[in-house]
């Protein structure tokens, strides 16, 4: 997941890639499924576009015209439920919390916040790709409960460091799912949210003793050096892409320590 903002959906600078051949994703696969091309949604300002495919009883998105891996499907979403379980726990007791998350994607960390949150809550999400919220308003926002709906969502659509330097000491949590993470990105336009910059902006954007979590592909202990000295308590956790099995993904969880 980190910006122009590319979020577990918003935009193609915030998705990340999953290396995971089809038969590792779905392990009974059928011979007669196949994948359906439903819908193409342009990204802004890239050239390029996202493709929803329904394969079975699953979706899966893929960019156009790319090497076929997938960016992320209905079947594994263990790290995305986590990535908002993990910090809206520890400000779900706060008043009138406020959470941003990065990346609409396919709605499960956004219905894993509403979850773990009050029903004072509000939960931001940035989002660059219109047909991405459009899919999430139709089949696709089923399997993870149609989080749009709930009356504590609110949708951006735009870049989320654009919100984060909007609005400073504005959330009690932050939610980034940009990219493949620090050490794998696959556009350099989503660095500056892992710069000391964009850190910093992160920071300033957290209310007091806010939350940051970050989602990766793979563990980086440089990033975990950035993060102390850009003024969080940071602890990277291990968790399971699907079920208690298999690829495992890293999220940090950084706890702003002043202001």
């Amino acid at each position: 997941m980190a910006p122009l903002a590319l979020l577990s959906f918003a935009g193609y600078s915030q998705l990340r890639r999953f290396a995971f051949p089809c038969a590792a994703i779905f392990p009974q696969v059928s011979p007669m499924k196949r994948f359906v091309l439903l819908d193409t949604a342009p990204i802004p300002e890239n050239g390029g576009a996202l493709c929803l495919f329904e394969y079975g009883e699953d979706f899966v998105i893929k960019i156009q015209g790319g090497d076929g891996g997938q960016l992320m499907n209905t079947r594994m979403h263990g790290s995305e439920d986590a990535l908002a379980e993990i910090p809206c726990r520890k400000v779900a007791g706060r008043p009138n919390s406020r959470v941003l998350i990065g990346g609409l994607g396919m709605g499960f960390t956004l219905a894993s916040a509403l979850k773990h949150l009050g029903k004072s809550a509000e939960v931001v999400v940035a989002e660059l790709v219109p047909g991405v919220v459009e899919w999430n308003r139709g089949p696709l926002g089923e399997k993870a409960g149609n989080p749009l709906l709930d009356p504590r969502t609110v949708v951006r659509m735009e870049d989320v460091a654009k919100v984060l330097q909007a609005e400073p000491q504005g959330f009690d949590a932050i939610m980034l799912d940009v990219d493949n993470g620090p050490e794998g990105l696959t556009q350099r336009a989503n660095s500056w949210l892992y710069s000391a910059g964009g850190l910093s902006a992160c920071a300033k954007a957290l209310r007091p003793k806010g939350v940051l979590a970050v989602w990766s592909a793979s563990a980086d202990r440089q990033f975990s050096d950035k993060l102390k000295k850009a003024g969080f308590k940071a602890e990277e956790v291990q968790v399971f892409a699907h079920g208690n099995k298999g690829t495992r993904h890293t999220i940090w969880i950084a706890e702003k320590l002043k202001g």
